[in-house]
């Protein structure tokens, strides 16, 4: 029976100085599940306007389901300014507020809520107490198998408390080596030991920290693995780490061993790397 999966926060426009793209860690990641064959619905909110109704138009050629996709009439949908350096990474300029500033437990949501096997979310959608709210009320009361947080900092839009308590209601955290280091505080040490410092904190079952071209490195039940990265000319960086995180998800639902997880998360996220945009799809020897 396929598992179903939440994937929770931001739906936005990509936009760049030649065009724009669909977009949001939790959209990507969800984008990426459903190529993996995985059934996961997208939890957000887009505006009614123009730019709402064409973004919904693109989703609608996904399989994404947007069952749980919300509409506000008040708060526009999301369009972020890309801006790319000459190595393909991107930094990120975010409008405040946007429609998924505002998402809602609605009764239809919190019915699949109670099915759901795992939940993937992250820290930028928490910026604003509705959407916030919404999303820890849900981490409160339902016992949900995988409890993903998707590190993901954006700033200036995260605090240092939202943090800790998203990381708290976690099983699983991702982050990338810069988000470690600001989030462990000691400094000094390896990333083995900021990671045993973190999961003393946290007592999250699975750590990762992804470090670009050179690879990843996981703690799983009480173990260490790495992996040295895949060599591919980068393209952008856009959705790599989106693509990672749902097959590390997608694997550890299907109970697969952490280095054949690794490798594959590897190999998929340079992969999207090495594409225009965050959802490129895969070729046949990923699947």
């Amino acid at each position: 029976m396929s598992k179903s999966i939440i994937c929770f926060g931001e739906v936005l426009w990509d936009t760049f100085g030649d065009g724009k793209k669909v977009g949001g860690a939790p959209l990507n990641v969800g984008q990426h599940l459903i190529q993996q064959g995985t059934n996961a619905f997208i939890v957000s909110s887009i505006g009614t306007d123009e730019s709402g109704i064409e973004l919904e138009q693109e989703l609608q050629k996904t399989n994404l389901s947007l069952q749980f996709l919300q509409h506000d009439r008040h708060l526009p949908t999301c369009e972020v300014t890309v801006k790319l350096d000459e190595g393909g990474h991107a930094t990120y300029i975010i409008p405040q507020p946007v429609s998924w500033d505002n998402i809602k437990p609605t009764d239809e949501l919190l019915e699949q809520i109670a099915h759901t096997d795992a939940i993937v979310f992250g820290s930028l959608a928490c910026r604003e107490q509705v959407t916030r709210d919404t999303l820890l009320n849900i981490l409160s009361d339902f016992v949900i198998h995988l409890r993903v947080f998707d590190v993901n900092l954006r700033a200036p839009h995260y605090e240092m408390d939202t943090i800790e308590t998203l990381a708290a209601f976690a099983n699983v955290v991702k982050m990338n080596e810069d988000e470690a280091n600001l989030l462990i505080h000691g400094n000094s040490g390896s990333l083995q030991d900021k990671i045993m410092e973190f999961h003393g904190k946290f007592h999250t079952h699975t750590i990762c920290v992804t470090r670009g071209e050179n690879g990843a490195m996981i703690w799983h039940d009480g173990e260490f693995y790495e992996h040295a990265g895949v060599d591919v000319k980068v393209a952008d960086t856009v959705g790599a780490g989106d693509a990672f995180l749902a097959t590390l998800v997608a694997g550890l639902l299907a109970e697969k061993p952490i280095p054949t997880i690794l490798d594959k998360a590897c190999k998929v996220g340079a992969f999207v790397a090495s594409q225009r945009g965050a959802n490129p799809t895969y070729p046949g020897d990923l699947l």
